[in-house]
């Protein structure tokens, strides 16, 4: 594999702004971050899928993940990549070719989790892809995530999405 994976912001300079530590983090959370990082070698490096999966595999710290997860996350990802591109594409104020890699691949995360893993909220599935964004993508790229998946949400998950009270909402009614 030639094209180096990105690292979680944590790892680097900005390590006291992600809030979790690595102990912190569930398997799951985990299973997202190596999902992200071999979406990123398909994206960059148009490796295939069972190389990245070979290779993400022995990375330090894949034992700690949820595998399973990992596995649905990449391969349905990668093979729904298509479907998923037109899904998130009218939701975007620009071309996909100009997201870049870790955008997509968040955004394909978000996407796929909407319409495959049922068990995890809405709000969970935003949740952790803006924080995905947060520790791999670039400065505000967290902020675009959050807006196209807000709008992906509401249309995969509308049900989910009306009955969840309104932050804003709650803030107004919020005893002071």
């Amino acid at each position: 594999m030639s094209t180096e994976l990105p690292t979680p912001a944590s790892e680097g300079a900005k390590s006291g702004l992600t809030g979790r530590k690595a102990a912190d983090k569930s398997a799951r959370t985990r299973a997202r971050e190596f999902a992200l990082q071999a979406i990123y070698q398909h994206l960059v490096g148009r490796n295939a899928a069972s190389d990245i999966d070979a290779f993400t595999r022995d990375l330090a710290g894949f034992h700690k993940c949820d595998s399973v997860h990992f596995d649905a996350l990449l391969h349905g990802c990668l093979a729904q990549a298509g479907a998923l591109d037109a899904l998130i594409a009218p939701a975007l104020d620009r071309p996909l070719s100009e997201l870049s890699p870790i955008e997509r691949g968040v955004l394909w995360i978000g996407a796929y989790e909407f319409q495959h893993c049922m068990d995890v909220p809405w709000r969970v599935v935003l949740n952790e892809c803006i924080e995905l964004a947060k520790s791999f993508g670039g400065t505000d790229g967290h902020k675009y995530v959050n807006g196209v998946l807000h709008q992906l949400a509401a249309q995969l998950r509308p049900a989910e999405v009306a009955a969840a009270p309104s932050r804003t909402g709650a803030r107004k009614n919020a005893a002071p």
